[in-house]
């Protein structure tokens, strides 16, 4: 079904819609590339939600030459009317012989409709190549269409002995600046950040992306069952991007003092053991439109997303340093196993130095 040139297309496709990867959400990242043969006459990618797809702007790169061509798309064309056009219909109307899908679209406005279309048309239609490479680029979009929830990323740093702060909790800096500068790249890449109230008092962090300029900040999540957020807090007065307090707390009084900050918001997770249920609180992220988010968050907080199973993958950075057996621990867990061979095992993804750190991305 597919050949040599129809992987070296796809391959251009799936680099095009990474370009996309700091500013789609909530939808997913595309790329698209229109060629006769070898001879690429179009290329695009999805920039941002409510702007052109990758269809489009391939197609009117290509203008003329789209017709007999064959159109190459990391995703199924969109079929329905959203905040722009079907794509389905742009590639008819340009006049493409062939479209190539990486994958069809799980979600259900479209799962099937616009490659329906495009056969209905006489178009020949292929779906299925690099199809695992086009689910780990939209893996935060799959996640939330198909799981209800987000993917849930969990980035820590530690010593060398697994420590993250000193003992009076002092953090700063554990890594070096090559680390740091690749937590950026993770924050940019994230629909959201979570932390807790604690980190928020303890640190005062901002939690969004400095170390280069980009067309969407992620939202800034902060697990706080009694409320205790400062008005005076970076992620308060901040108002970069949308601040979502989650609590617990029915207090009018204590709620109507947060209500004079527009990107402010109050979330309603439902309760389980007197805390936020984690499950339900991914649930609502994903109702929102947030796809990919990120735990940065003391041990407590980190052990509990470990514990609740809603962690998808753990980026570690370990630095060469050794702070003691005082020193503060990466995850708080209420549950010890009682072997080796009972907590399930992460597997390792890759291994990369930064500087004098090490970075490690691990998922199940």
């Amino acid at each position: 079904m597919f050949d040599a040139n129809d992987t070296q297309m796809m391959h251009t496709a799936l680099a095009l819609a990474r370009q996309g990867r700091f500013s789609t959400s909530p939808n997913p990242r595309v790329g698209c590339v229109v060629a006769h043969g070898a001879q690429i006459v179009g290329q695009g990618f999805h920039v941002r939600a409510g702007e052109p797809h990758a269809e489009v702007h391939a197609l009117r790169q290509a203008g003329n030459m789209a017709r007999g061509a064959t159109a190459y798309v990391t995703l199924e064309p969109c079929s329905h009317y959203g905040r722009t056009p079907p794509c389905a219909e742009a590639l008819i109307r340009a006049g493409v012989s062939r479209v190539v899908a990486a994958m069809s679209d799980p979600n259900p406005q479209v799962a099937g409709k616009g490659l329906a279309m495009l056969r209905e048309a006489g178009i020949q239609v292929d779906c299925g190549l690099l199809e695992t490479e086009a689910r780990a680029l939209n893996r935060g979009f799959l996640s939330r269409i198909e799981r209800g929830r987000p993917f849930v990323r969990l980035k820590c740093a530690a010593s060398l002995d697994g420590k993250t702060a000193l003992s009076d909790g002092r953090s700063q800096w554990i890594t070096g600046p090559e680390a740091r500068a690749d937590v950026q790249m993770l924050r940019a890449e994230s629909c959201a950040v979570i932390t807790g109230v604690g980190t928020v008092l303890a640190d005062n962090p901002q939690l969004n992306v400095r170390a280069f300029p980009t067309l969407r900040q992620p939202a800034r999540v902060i697990l706080d069952s009694r409320l205790q957020t400062p008005l005076s807090s970076r992620v308060v007065q901040d108002g970069g991007s949308p601040t979502l307090i989650a609590t617990l707390n029915n207090c009018h009084q204590s709620l109507q003092k947060y209500t004079n900050h527009q990107h402010l918001q109050i979330l309603r997770p439902s309760e389980s053991n007197r805390r936020i249920n984690l499950h339900n609180l991914l649930a609502l992220l994903a109702e929102k439109g947030y796809g990919e988010v990120m735990v940065e968050a003391g041990a407590v907080l980190a052990g509990a997303f470990i514990e609740a199973g809603l962690v998808d993958e753990i980026v570690l950075y370990q630095a060469p340093k050794i702070l003691g057996g005082n020193g503060k621990g990466l995850f708080s867990l209420e549950e010890n196993p009682k072997s080796l061979t009972e907590p399930p095992l992460w597997q390792t993804v890759s291994v990369t130095p930064l500087g004098n750190d090490i970075k490690w991305v691990l998922q199940k």
